[in-house]
């Protein structure tokens, strides 16, 4: 408690003495508001006055459902007639209780309910898990003002605009607020945004100094005021009102909003007034609604469908044309059908309605062509996928628990065709957390460890150079080993390190500075100053921590935090603050005492995205007034005196060498001032700072600069971004697989270019295209400069001839609101698709789901968003696919995806491994189900034509019942639950699914062409087989039961082989559902023999007596099979020989243990197996290989040129 007090007496806004920003909103007057957009008037601590109109607005509650009670039901129904299948067996099912009907009314009802009653099923149990999360935030419980001073609990769904809340430490903000004071004495308070724009860093807001006095509950026993302000919009970083209070009235700005979903963090409480409420908050107006999502394979199969329905029409119209024909010219001459006592259905006076009446009926007839079973078996496969996906124990996060889940099994081989990742940043790419690894002070690098590129590029160039061609001479080959062993020198490994630094935030390892060593360096003073400008300039807050006795810190960046345990470290411990003040504990001096040393604070200039640069003034214990900066290198250089440049040369090379391996650098200075010359600067930028008006940002930005002149380089930082576990080698993996990936984050600019950087989306030498806006009052002018910057960019790319050129494009969030302008964004789209990065910074929810429905919509291809967020919520729903991580921020990002991981690096499995399978699978299996459709449907009408267009079926009832539903169906399901090709290790195979190599309509006709020759075989092998031939001993021909069993066994058989051909994975569960499947058709027909003839009909004992005596039966049964499958196997032959795809080479490897004899061989076609790609960690090892490489050969040739030179 005495660390919290001591903390809230610190008026911290009077250290914030410099932004490029608003003024206090104290110093400016009130906002003009009138006209539209500007019309509510929130009546503060009246809730009543907000129960009737006009000033009735929306409750508090949210839903973030797809249905609810009333529109569950007509949605869910409209969602699965979506169908095209659906809808004609809903017809078929309509006519099924019609005399029409060649089937009965349950045999066609039965399945279509059963279908769409599992889908809808499985809808509302995904929606009722969105319900149940609904509930529990609307559940939440915060203070509110009752009356008379006095605060009591209410839940987040009752609360009102107007009312008057109190939220305390870590709790939720539970809709838009005005604050109004805090815990703090002058009014700020700390809020983390995470859930609003991905930013783990605080922000502090400060209340208006005239409410600063509400400080407690009996404060508000009568407080009333007025604010009026613009009305409900997206705009997280916007807001425009004025607080009308004690009879005066003041401008609001964001600095004193407190949004929904943020946090408060390092404040006891704040007191606020509640303004936008459930959806009209800024949160909820970024939301999107849940879209109807469906794979581009069932999208497709519509198409097939429609195709089959018009070869269903095609052959019905066929039918029923000969059926009118065969009824009026030759129904007359068949006594036997007694034609004078027929009905309309056979009227041979009325052929044409007979002919009508049997289209129905064929229509019905010949159904088998749109297999409604493909439903489905496809649901069934999914749900068993999605099985495998949620039990995979390679995307199982142990440190969390938190398994892979399928939440939706809607989209499982749409994993397999992803073209573009659209991901956010914080807590999905990154911790958030940088460790100290390197520095250079007075042109002395110091610090031995190894980043994570240095260590792969040093363990690739000792492959490579083990590679190197045999035939190279002894000399060369001494010398590049000598050469490799300089190399290893430089390169240290964390692992090797003797000292393995186990501080969070701290992995610098130089004996010559730590533990007081840099006492002995030749620039000991110079070193000094480096670390306590570590320790002096930033805008952190220390707390001590009770357990460990040290200090942790919170500050606005994890830069500074990483800064200041190093600074701590290097025994310079930053651990005080006042508001005057800054105390660093010393522990190392030249007395050897531990000292603490008071740094009056004067001055602070702020860091901003567009000074890139921080500075503090400050007085020493000697009086000395010191200006202590650090900032990005470029800034810092161009503001060096004459005498101040002496480690310029050495720190470049340096941060040259930080930068290409992959860390984020900084540059630190300083110079002294005099007292008269300080107190000159301070009255201009005091001057400028209270002046109002549309200067003053440009006044206060000239005196800094004029402050921030003529410094003297002290040295540099090189910090390494502490990604996810596993995050670069997903990213290189999912490069290599040919995927491309987009950051879309909340975060400044540069920091996402520096997580750019660490996670190697971007690298030395790759050129960035930034894309910004212009200061201009005239929206056109800056549209017009807009787009000449992006036409000038694809330009650019356009006329580039280097081949290992790369493009990066980086854009913020209020460039991208022109560039998402209809007529700008398809120039935008154009040229961020020619790039191999595209970063979008500063962006709001909303952007990110605009930016991703363009993407989606543009280049019509498959997209996927990953998240983990609220504020990613509106790209995972607009994606084809959405992604939630179950991380640190809640599960609001979970509970809106179709598919939940613990961490990023588990994406590439999803992706490379089970999306590839899950396509595959699925591809084959519907291809499968047409072909056997087909090839089994139109012997039905190759018969009929053979019968009088009769609507006769040669197979019997039961045989047609069985075959969808026991003899086909669960081989074609162990074909989409357990087919494998290759593993993960050649992502370059997973392009097979974007390309859609599986599901092309080459593939699709093939297999429908594939279907047609099959039937044609089956049914005219078998009347050529049986047509006028004995079939019995006694000579006696084949009967209609014998020939339509002896097809419907060839059908049983060659289909049954064709899917054995097709797998090229076998397990005992395969054998025995193929093999089982052929057995079963034997054992059924045997029993059903067996069965009575009331039951059996023309089938009694037909096994047993009339086909396993007869010969014939079994040679037309070997032989209708290999005619059946003879084509596939010269094309699948054909093809591996001459035409082989990647897994087809690979396949073959692993047969003949290619991979296991010839290491380096199956090494080589593993390299080969990946896309060309310029981002990822490969591609930046690469580019550090080529560099490496060059000054190998530099030396090389250096030392060739010395040896004659000595040896002359």
């Amino acid at each position: 408690m005495t660390r919290g007090r001591i903390r809230a007496r610190l008026r911290l806004s009077h250290l914030y003495t410099f932004a490029c920003t608003r003024p206090e909103a104290t110093e400016e007057g009130p906002h003009s508001i009138e006209g539209p957009g500007y019309s509510r008037l929130v009546h503060c601590n009246q809730p009543l006055m907000h129960k009737k109109k006009p000033f009735k607005y929306r409750s508090n509650y949210i839903s973030t459902t797809k249905y609810n009670f009333f529109t569950f039901l007509p949605k869910a129904l409209y969602e699965q007639f979506h169908r095209v299948a659906n809808l004609y067996f809903l017809a078929a099912a309509i006519v099924s209780v019609t005399p029409l009907s060649p089937f009965s009314a349950v045999s066609m009802i039965a399945p279509l309910v059963f279908v769409v009653g599992l889908s809808m099923a499985k809808e509302a149990l995904e929606d009722w898990r969105r319900f149940m999360q609904d509930i529990k935030v609307n559940s939440r419980k915060v203070k509110f003002h009752k009356g008379e001073g006095v605060f009591d609990y209410k839940s987040w769904k009752k609360l009102q605009v107007g009312d008057v809340v109190k939220v305390e430490k870590d709790q939720f903000f539970p809709a838009d607020l005005l604050l109004l004071s805090s815990s703090y004495e002058d009014g700020i308070c700390y809020v983390e945004t995470m859930n609003l724009d991905g930013e783990t860093n605080l922000k502090v807001k400060r209340a208006l100094e005239v409410t600063l006095p509400l400080d407690e509950d009996a404060s508000f026993k009568n407080f009333t005021g007025k604010i009026k302000c613009e009305d409900p919009n997206p705009s997280l970083y916007t807001f425009i009102g004025n607080f009308e209070y004690d009879h005066e009235v003041y401008a609001l700005d964001p600095s004193q909003i407190l949004l929904r979903d943020s946090k408060l963090r390092n404040t006891a409480f704040v007191y606020g007034v509640v303004i936008f409420t459930g959806h009209d908050s800024k949160v909820m107006q970024n939301a999107t609604k849940s879209p109807s999502k469906r794979s581009r394979i069932e999208r497709k199969m519509d198409y097939i469908i429609y195709v089959l329905f018009s070869l269903l029409l095609v052959i019905s119209l066929v039918s029923s044309i000969g059926f009118a024909v065969k009824t009026k010219f030759d129904m007359p001459d068949w006594w036997y059908l007694q034609p004078q006592n027929t009905d309309d259905y056979y009227d041979p006076r009325k052929p044409v309605l007979s002919g009508v009446t049997h289209l129905i009926t064929a229509l019905m007839l010949y159904g088998y062509l749109i297999p409604i079973s493909l439903y489905v078996s496809i649901e069934v496969v999914k749900v068993l996928q999605a099985t495998f996906i949620n039990q995979d124990i390679q995307m199982y996060d142990e440190e969390t628990g938190n398994p892979a889940q399928a939440r939706t099994s809607n989209l499982n081989e749409e994993l397999g065709q992803v073209d573009t990742i659209l991901s956010d940043k914080t807590g999905t790419l990154t911790c958030n957390q940088m460790d100290f690894l390197k520095c250079s002070i007075a042109g002395t690098a110091y610090g031995m460890s190894s980043s994570e590129v240095e260590l792969a590029a040093a363990q690739q160039m000792a492959s490579d150079l083990e590679d190197q061609d045999v035939e190279r001479s002894t000399d060369f080959r001494q010398k590049g080993k000598q050469q490799e062993i300089e190399l290893e020198t430089v390169v240290i490994p964390k692992d090797e390190m003797v000292h393995k630094s186990p501080i969070k935030g701290f992995s610098f390892e130089d004996s010559r500075v730590m533990e007081g060593n840099w006492l002995n360096e030749p620039n000991a003073d110079v070193i000094m100053l480096f670390f306590r400008i570590l320790a002096i300039c930033h805008t952190a807050v220390p707390e001590l921590n009770e357990e460990t006795g040290n200090y942790t810190y919170e500050s606005e960046s994890p830069d500074e935090a990483a800064f200041l345990v190093a600074a701590r470290e290097f025994g310079f411990e930053f651990c005080k603050r006042t508001q005057s003040s800054v105390f660093v504990r010393e522990r190392y001096s030249a007395s050897g005492q531990t000292i603490d040393r008071e740094f009056k604070l004067l001055n602070m200039l702020e860091f901003t995205s567009k000074r890139k640069r921080m500075t503090v003034i400050v007085r020493d214990e000697d009086g000395q007034i010191l200006v202590l900066c650090k900032g990005a290198d470029s800034i810092i250089f161009d503001r060096l005196s004459k005498n101040g440049r002496l480690y310029e040369e050495d720190t470049t090379r340096h941060l040259n060498e930080y930068g290409e391996a992959g860390l984020r650098t900084l540059a630190l200075a300083y110079k002294r001032l005099g007292e008269s010359e300080y107190s000159a600067w301070n009255n201009e930028f005091q001057e400028a700072k209270t002046t109002i008006g549309a200067d003053r940002d440009l006044m206060l930005e000239n005196i800094a600069e004029m402050m921030e002149k003529d410094l003297i380089l002290v040295g540099a930082t090189a910090v390494e971004d502490k990604l996810q576990k596993g995050v670069p080698q997903c990213i290189d993996k999912l490069a290599q697989a040919g995927l491309k990936i987009w950051v879309l984050t909340g975060d400044k600019v540069e920091t996402a270019i520096n997580i750019g950087y660490a996670c190697s989306l971007l690298r030395q030498g790759m050129k960035q295209i930034c894309i910004t806006e212009i200061s201009s009052d005239a929206k056109e002018v800056v549209k017009e400069n807009i787009l000449l910057q992006i036409t000038n960019a694809s330009q650019m790319i356009k006329l580039e001839r280097d081949p290992h050129a790369a493009f990066a494009l980086i854009i913020d969030g209020k460039t991208l609101a022109y560039a998402l302008e209809d007529d700008v964004k398809q120039q935008f789209l154009v040229l961020a698709v020619q790039c191999a990065s595209v970063i979008c910074c500063r962006v709001s929810p909303k952007q990110k789901a605009l930016v991703t429905r363009l993407v989606k919509e543009g280049t019509g291809k498959t997209t996927l968003a990953i998240g983990d967020g609220a504020n990613d919520v509106g790209m995972i729903k607009e994606a084809d696919i959405g992604v939630g991580i179950s991380g640190v921020e809640g599960m609001q990002a979970v509970m809106a995806s179709d598919f939940s991981i613990a961490q990023f690096r588990f994406l590439e499995r999803l992706l490379v491994v089970h999306g590839h399978w899950c396509y595959k699978r699925i591809a084959q299996m519907v291809c499968y189900f047409f072909y056997k459709n087909i090839a089994f449907g139109l012997t039905l009408f190759y018969f009929e034509a053979f019968a009088g267009f009769s609507g006769q079926s040669i197979y019997d009832d039961w045989y047609m019942l069985l075959f969808n539903v026991l003899l086909t169906s669960l081989p074609v399901i162990s074909l989409g639950v357990f087919e494998q090709d290759v593993s993960s290790e050649f992502p370059a195979v997973y392009q097979q699914g974007p390309k859609n190599l599986f599901f092309d309509w080459y593939k699709i006709l093939g297999w429908m062409g594939n279907g047609l020759y099959s039937s044609l075989i089956i049914f005219f092998l078998n009347i050529i087989i049986f047509y006028d031939q004995a079939f019995r001993e006694e000579g006696q021909t084949a009967s209609m039961p014998a020939l339509g069993t002896t097809m419907f066994t060839c059908i049983i058989w060659a289909l049954n082989c064709q899917i054995a051909f097709t797998m090229s994975h076998f397990t005992w569960i395969q054998h025995l559902f193929i093999w089982g499947s052929i057995a079963t058709w034997y054992l059924f027909l045997f029993v059903y023999g067996r069965l009575s003839p009331s039951i059996s009909g023309n089938a009694f004992q037909i096994l047993v007596e009339a086909l396993a005596p007869a010969p014939i039966y079994w040679l037309a049964t070997l032989l209708v099979t290999i005619a059946c499958n003879l084509p596939y196997l010269a094309h699948i032959s054909y093809q591996r020989c001459f035409h082989p795809l990647d897994h087809h080479i690979i396949q073959e490897i692993k047969y003949y243990k290619k991979d296991v004899e010839d290491q380096r061989m199956w090494t080589r076609e593993r390299s080969r197996a990946r896309e060309r790609t310029m981002i990822g960690f490969s591609a930046r090892v690469d580019a550090k290989i080529r560099q490496l490489k060059g000054k190998l050969q530099r030396k090389q040739l250096s030392s060739e040129i010395h040896s004659p030179a000595r040896s002359s």
